[in-house]
């Protein structure tokens, strides 16, 4: 546990897994200083409203709720997310032949083997929104990034590389591998609409080029 900054607090766990139930569990708290609590892979970063609080008294609050939380080892599933269903056109890919060179696998398996898979929100960045979502299952890990980065990644485009799956929110450059599209949008800056957080699961429908059309545009149920 360490100061970051003067209004937050970065505390590293053991793995994914604990830094997602603790950050669950400061949600849940609430005390009336919270501003924010930000989980990225194995850390949890809670920030502080310095005008009612300072570093000590937080960082003791955190520390009771770890013991707390070190007393109830059933609690993994209590910090389980909401269950995203978002519809993915593997139709429109650029790099599946990349990924089915890379893999050894087939077109085909490598869909199979995206769709099937329910993966976790671990960190949210690189644009507004954007989820980086874990694990691939073993077949499909391993796929490096491009060696030339896109000047443009259209905003949807779901990607992958190395043990990581994710969504370009908006339309960025970027160099994971392009495996399909989501007609969802998944943020809006200026609504203030940001429908994935840390802990949610994410699972791949597959949908034609036709549907992807009819969706494009709608939001995240």
């Amino acid at each position: 546990m360490q100061p970051l900054g003067d209004q937050a607090v970065l505390i590293h766990f053991a793995d994914e897994n604990d830094a997602l139930q603790f950050a669950a569990v400061v949600r849940r708290d609430g005390p009336p200083w919270l501003v924010d609590v930000v989980q990225a892979y194995a850390s949890v970063a809670v920030f502080f409203d310095l005008d009612q609080t300072g570093y000590a008294a937080v960082a003791e609050h955190l520390r009771q709720l770890q013991d707390a939380l070190s007393r109830q080892p059933d609690s993994s599933t209590s910090a389980a997310g909401r269950l995203h269903d978002i519809p993915c056109c593997y139709e429109l890919q650029l790099d599946l032949h990349r990924i089915a060179e890379h893999t050894g696998l087939d077109a085909e398996a490598v869909i199979r083997l995206h769709t099937e898979d329910v993966y976790t929100v671990y960190a949210i960045g690189f644009c507004p929104g954007f989820p980086y979502l874990g694990y691939l299952p073993s077949p499909l890990c391993g796929v490096p990034r491009l060696t030339t980065p896109r000047t443009r990644v259209e905003a949807g485009s779901v990607g992958l590389t190395g043990r990581q799956t994710g969504i370009y929110t908006e339309a960025r450059p970027g160099g994971w591998n392009l495996v399909g599209r989501t007609p969802l949008e998944l943020v809006n800056v200026a609504d203030g609409y940001f429908p994935l957080r840390t802990g949610d699961r994410v699972q791949f429908r597959r949908i034609d080029e036709a549907e992807f059309r009819r969706l494009q545009g709608e939001r995240l149920a």
